[in-house]
Parts: structure tokens; sequence; C-alpha cells
């Protein structure tokens, strides 16, 4: 079920995608991990208190009233804070935590947290140099559909702004505005279809996608 284009998480559906994300599908990329040669394990926001979360409040106004009302999405949530204590065991450790974006709210109950938004919350909370998403995009366009290789905060919130960036793109610009606004020196917003991506990112001098830097990292 959606309310305006946003999924409802009822009970039973967040059982479901608490198993799929935080078994199936977390392990299978810790497999993938370790079968390249690197060293993995699997997490969920729930171990260790990682994500405690709150319901996500979204609004909406009636055009015809004028009033502003809130729309119900059930076990939909967003990080309200993230206690990173187990996240110092693989510091100075060679494994790689895969993290399922479940989290848990006030009383206890699970949530299911957009994957884009866990990972900004967790990159700042960890003072992280650079956070990376991947998408099947290339990255920002511009209005004539070319690629935006670096753009700074204010930049980023113009674009939202003017209708530069649309659609799809909003949130995951939103999340990268978070996460230089909380300490992240960098957010790069890059096409995961691209083959070593990651390493064109990290590895050479244009780096690949589109940079977002907060005020203190231009």
């Amino acid at each position: 079920e959606f309310i305006d284009g946003l999924r409802v998480t009822d009970e039973e559906t967040v059982r479901i995608v608490e198993m799929v994300l935080a078994g199936s599908i977390n392990k299978e990329i810790v497999a993938a991990i370790n079968e390249a040669g690197g060293r993995a394990a699997g997490l969920c926001g729930k171990d260790c208190n990682l994500i405690r979360a709150k319901k996500l409040v979204r609004t909406k106004r009636d055009e015809g009233s004028n009033i502003e009302r809130v729309l119900d999405l059930g076990l939909v949530g967003e990080p309200d804070q993230i206690d990173p204590h187990i996240l110092d065991c693989f510091k100075n450790s060679d494994i790689t935590p895969v993290i399922a974006p479940i989290g848990f709210g006030p009383d206890g109950e699970t949530l299911n947290i957009n994957a884009d938004t866990a990972a900004g919350a967790i990159a700042a909370a960890v003072k992280a140099k650079r956070l990376i998403m991947l998408t099947d995009v290339s990255g920002v366009l511009d209005k004539a559909g070319n690629l935006i290789s670096e753009m700074a905060a204010d930049e980023a919130r113009a674009a939202i702004a003017d209708g530069t960036v649309s659609g799809g793109m909003i949130p995951k610009v939103e999340t990268c505005l978070d996460a230089v606004d909380n300490g992240v020196e960098a957010a790069v917003i890059s096409d995961g279809r691209v083959p070593h991506a990651i390493l064109v990112e990290f590895f050479t001098p244009g780096g690949a996608g589109t940079m977002i830097t907060g005020a203190d990292h231009r």
C-alpha cells in the first residue's frame, strides 16, 4: 500500500522486511565480499542498539481545505540516535561491517529505515571522511542532462529549490547534505553499475559521480 507515493509498512510487512534485509540479502552481500577475498560480518541496526529510530512523519496540505494532515506510514522510521560503539570493534580490523537498515523505536518496535538515510546517519556518527552512495544513474545532472561533478552544500540546496534536482534524487541529495552538515567531509552519489566505481572515486583525480562538500571542506 502507498500513500502519496510513500510505502506503508504494517506489522506483517516489517517482519518480512527484517527477515529479507537482515537475513538473506545481508548474508548474500557478506558472502560476496568474503568470496572476493575480503572479510565481512553482517549486522542490523537493532544489534547493540546501533540505530535508535523514530517513526517517520510526513504531512500533506489538503488542496480544498488548506489543512495540513499527517500521513500514517506505519512502521517506517528514520534514525534518531546512532550508537556506533559496536562499529569501534571493526576500526582496527580488516573486517567490513554490512549493516541492514532496520532500527528499533521508543517501545522496542521494529522500524524499516531507508537505506540511504541509515547510511548517512551512520557516516555522520562515526565522522567518516566520505559517504559514497551507489545508485543507477551517473550522479546529479544539470538541467541539460550533464553530470555535475562537484557541488558545495549551498549549491546542492539551490539545485533542489530550483528543480534541477528532482524526484528520487532529492532524498539522496538531502542525505548527503545531512551527512556533510554533521561532520562528513564529502558525500558522493555515483553509478553503482559502473565497474569498480568505488575504486574510480578513490584513486582517480576526477573521481566518479557527484561530490557534495560542506563549507569547511571546499
